[in-house]
């Protein structure tokens, strides 16, 4: 099928179509559109006549655009037309959604309000009566309520018995563990190698779920061999207190993982010497730890400040082990044993020819 982008006013509504469109309905469909762009072509037969996609084509008129995607079913019969404008409709309305997997999504989902798209909040939370009238109120409640739950939560997590350091970071017990193979944790819902560790050198925000609902994740990071901890971005050009917030973030979920029976390897991030003062806390001497080295080759200031954290790691934590993710970059380890895992994500870059799925862009310097 070939797509084919016509003018709006060429195509002709089903005058017999069934399906019934809300103006509440077309209002999600306009809001997706704007959000996201217009990616679902509606179908049409040989006249311009609308099989499928009478939502969408309302959306675009109130949207006043003047083409549309379409594709041209041409091939069915007038019986097999409307059957198929039937068939499609009762299609789409069979199947519902997996609810503890919508909620890990929604939960991971921060900067787009899905009630727009009528995707409801949780019963146990709500809104405030006064944010059910107004959209902007709506979103500002929804934001509201997920920080104070977010917080609460973060809260009674934390052990403060078990913190270390000025800023108090959540402590991690050490390991001697080393898997055979890394793959990113934005494939763990997926029919991933169970046998491998998950790492988190990948974007932050394929990562932010962790953060905001940690305990919803353990029983599926439990199926995979180790977990090293999420690798929060700690670039030179950020506030200094946000970097000690991203370690913070780090400690507290490789704890809570390590809490719940999963074998925690400790990833270790840096920038600027002036992060050394937390950027080591909370970690054992003797452990094996992970680091990345992903972009470290693209300037002589990145390998600068990548070397100046290691040489201060291998001193103050002694490590038993590095696990080195993305490649050797001419670092001398000395007496530290280190271990090489293959950057998975640009072995596919060389294959396709582009970035692919959430690859973290390091900016070290």
């Amino acid at each position: 099928m070939q797509i084919e982008r016509i003018k709006i006013d060429g195509i002709k509504p089903y005058k017999l179509n069934a399906k019934e469109h809300p103006q509440e309905q077309i209002d999600r469909i306009k809001a997706s559109i704007k959000e996201f762009g217009f990616n679902d072509p509606i179908a049409v037969d040989a006249d311009g006549e609308v099989i499928e996609g009478h939502g969408r084509l309302e959306a675009m008129k109130q949207l006043g655009r003047e083409y549309i995607d379409v594709i041209r079913l041409s091939h069915l019969t007038p019986e097999q037309k409307r059957a198929y404008v039937l068939v499609h409709n009762r299609l789409t309305l069979e199947t519902g959604f997996d609810d503890e997997l919508l909620k890990l999504e929604l939960d991971g989902i921060g900067n787009i309000d899905m009630t727009e798209f009528g995707f409801d909040l949780p019963e146990e939370i709500g809104l405030p009566d006064e944010g059910k009238e107004n959209s902007t109120a709506k979103r500002h409640s929804l934001r509201v309520v997920y920080f104070y739950r977010g917080l609460k939560l973060h809260l009674d997590l934390l052990d403060r018995a078990r913190t270390a350091g000025f800023y108090q970071m959540p402590t991690i017990g050490k390991t001697d563990h080393i898997p055979d193979d890394l793959i990113g944790f934005n494939y763990c819902l997926n029919k991933g190698n169970r046998a491998a560790g998950l790492h988190c050198f990948i974007d932050d925000y394929q990562i932010e779920r962790l953060w905001t609902s940690p305990l919803e994740y353990v029983e599926k990071i439990l199926e995979y061999d180790c977990f090293l901890t999420p690798d929060f971005s700690l670039y030179t050009d950020m506030p200094m207190a946000m970097k000690v917030w991203n370690v913070y973030r780090s400690r507290l979920v490789g704890q809570v993982m390590q809490d719940s029976g999963v074998t925690v390897i400790p990833t270790v991030s840096w920038a600027e010497p002036e992060t050394f003062s937390f950027c080591f806390d909370g970690l054992e001497k003797g452990s094996v730890v992970a680091v990345s080295t992903i972009g470290v080759k693209k300037s002589k200031a990145a390998f600068a400040v990548w070397k100046s954290g290691m040489d201060e790691l291998i001193k103050r934590l002694e490590p038993s082990a590095v696990l080195c993710y993305g490649g050797a970059v001419g670092y001398d380890f000395g007496k530290t044993k280190v271990i090489y895992y293959k950057n998975h994500v640009t072995e596919r870059m060389k294959e396709t020819g582009g970035r692919v799925n959430g690859e973290k862009e390091e900016r070290r310097a």
